[in-house]
């Protein structure tokens, strides 16, 4: 099992079903509501890339 999920906006920034699939999956894997989410943004503020880690001690 992987220690986080990492999801791409596969070279441009990440639309809405791609967040909401990531977010899906997190849930799935037992990720708590309240993790922080790391995000990289591009230029333009919008996102390319979400991170989440399965456990709190990946944090």
């Amino acid at each position: 099992m992987p220690t986080v999920i990492r999801v791409t906006g596969e070279a441009k920034d990440m639309a809405l079903d791609e967040l909401a699939q990531f977010v899906e999956e997190a849930r799935k894997a037992g990720v708590p509501r309240d993790r922080n989410v790391p995000a990289e943004l591009s230029y333009s503020r919008k996102i390319q890339e979400v991170v989440v880690t399965l456990s709190e001690d990946d944090d």
